[in-house]
């Protein structure tokens, strides 16, 4: 028996509530003067001030990444670790990257006469250009309707559909839209076109949807090329965007054609196409600390940080319906760390509190391309820590994903998601000041995250043949994984 949605809902002109999109921590937060500064630098300014630090990267080079337009990857977030090594090299390196990221309820708004922060940049500059492009070329469905789609997320997911009807000025159908449903609100008709059930039970077809379906989107969303506009395409899921695996791969091939540029993806030491049981192999082989990864899972789930022989076996025991896994080097605390070929990483962590604690803390930046400066912008900023501080001994920790885990989102018993907001560090004048972060910190952040997303979008199009359809046999020779493949709708 399959989840069933609740009924959609349409979204009229002049419903956006801050308090309803935006956590209360944030609505009465004023914005951190670092992250003022960094947002309202703009691209030119931060490639001079990345070249003065970096003299022999390539400026052209940098400049033509983040003016790259992206055929299918134009939002997206990344989560990245502040670290060093023993020697105070410090560096900011992509964990993963996603392409329905959160955080515009966690990011105060810039100028106080702004009640939308993020979601009508996003909208106003990315969207809506898009959806006016297709209409110029007469792509879109007659009579079509907008939309919001999603399975997880609700403030956010309706403070998009909220903006977008203010920013088009006509309703918007809010569907929410899950896997295995028995009679979903979401369907798609044989000359491709997305048509949504209201709750009256009439179909309406989309023109445009923007999407925020996070859990195997590739099973009820079509890779194809669809007449109704969608935003992220389920492309950039599977090239990277929720598949671990084909971003580990999109990197290596980004750092290969920029390795004369001084440009590089800092990614961890990452062992690809690994079966379950040659993990244990890889993970000694890392000096016993690793983390394991089933490539197509989010929000901090099919993640195992091994710190020990009793956590890989907890591991080995678990069963996840994959075949393969992605095993990455762990960053640790100075005294137990992964070794790897780029050395021994470990985390910076936050400022020591009261108590003289200092806690593994995460940067999730949000990216979009911006059709009005041609270029990608930043979006939007906040962080996460542990639940627990980092300790030096090893042999002191119960359960190390305490002591390294920084995902706040939380899976109830009934399969509901949660979020765990005590844990959040927003991008405030008090909270953000405990991360030890300056400019050139999110400027390394920022240009990390572009390049990620220029990976992810440059290995999606290779997916595609001439004519514009998903090659899957070369998808299936990239991740050779039966169980995902079967899951793909064409």
């Amino acid at each position: 028996m399959g989840k069933q949605s609740k009924p959609t809902r349409e979204v009229g002109t002049g419903e956006f509530e801050t308090d309803h999109h935006f956590y209360q921590k944030t609505i009465n937060a004023q914005v951190s003067s670092v992250v003022h500064h960094f947002m309202n630098l703009g691209n030119e300014r931060i490639i001079s001030r990345y070249m003065h630090l970096n003299p022999n990267c390539n400026r052209e080079a940098l400049r033509e990444i983040l003016s790259y337009k992206p055929k299918f990857f134009k939002w997206s977030g990344a989560d990245l670790f502040n670290v060093t090594t023993s020697n105070g090299v410090r560096k900011m390196v992509l964990i993963e990257t996603n392409s329905c990221p959160s955080g515009q309820k966690s990011m105060p708004v810039l100028a106080e006469h702004d009640d939308y922060g993020g979601y009508r940049d996003l909208m106003e500059k990315t969207f809506k250009p898009l959806v006016e492009e297709r209409e110029k070329l007469g792509l879109l469905p007659k009579d079509g309707r907008l939309a919001v789609v999603y399975d997880k997320n609700v403030m956010e997911a309706s403070g998009y559909a909220t903006t977008l009807a203010d920013l088009f000025g006509e309703p918007v159908l809010l569907a929410e839209f899950h896997s295995m449903e028995d009679d979903p609100n979401v369907r798609w008709t044989d000359d491709r076109v997305m048509e949504v059930r209201d709750a009256q039970g009439v179909w309406h077809p989309i023109k445009a949807c923007f999407r925020y379906v996070t859990q195997k989107p590739w099973d009820r969303l079509p890779i194809n090329d669809t007449k109704t506009v969608v935003l992220n395409p389920i492309a950039c899921c599977l090239a990277g965007g929720r598949n671990k695996l084909l971003a580990a791969k999109a990197y290596d091939f980004l750092n290969a054609e920029l390795s004369n540029s001084g440009l590089k993806l800092n990614v961890p030491n990452t062992i690809r196409d690994v079966e379950k049981n040659v993990v244990p192999i890889w993970v000694n082989t890392m000096g016993g600390f690793a983390v394991v990864k089933n490539p197509y899972s989010n929000a901090g789930q099919g993640v195992w940080t091994i710190t020990s022989e009793e956590e890989l076996a907890e591991f080995m025991r678990q069963e996840t319906g994959y075949d393969q896994y992605i095993v990455q080097s762990l960053i640790g605390n100075h005294e137990w760390s992964s070794m790897s070929h780029s050395g021994q990483f470990y985390h910076v962590g936050t400022v020591p509190d009261k108590k003289n604690n200092i806690y593994v803390a995460d940067l999730r930046m949000m990216v979009h391309y911006n059709y009005k400066s041609q270029s990608f912008s930043p979006l939007a900023l906040y962080a996460r820590r542990a639940s627990k501080p980092l300790v030096d001994n090893p042999s002191d920790m119960k359960h190390s994903w305490d002591i390294l885990g920084t995902n706040l989102s939380v899976k109830t018993e009934n399969g509901t998601w949660d979020t765990d907001t005590s844990r959040l560090i927003i991008a405030d004048r008090k909270d953000f000041n405990k991360l030890g972060l300056g400019v050139d910190n999110l400027i390394d952040a920022y240009i990390q995250t572009v390049l990620a997303t220029v990976a992810i979008d440059k290995l999606a199009c290779r997916l595609f043949d001439e004519e514009g359809r998903f090659n899957i046999e070369l998808f299936r020779s990239l991740n050779k994984d039966d169980s995902l493949v079967r899951e793909i709708a064409l």
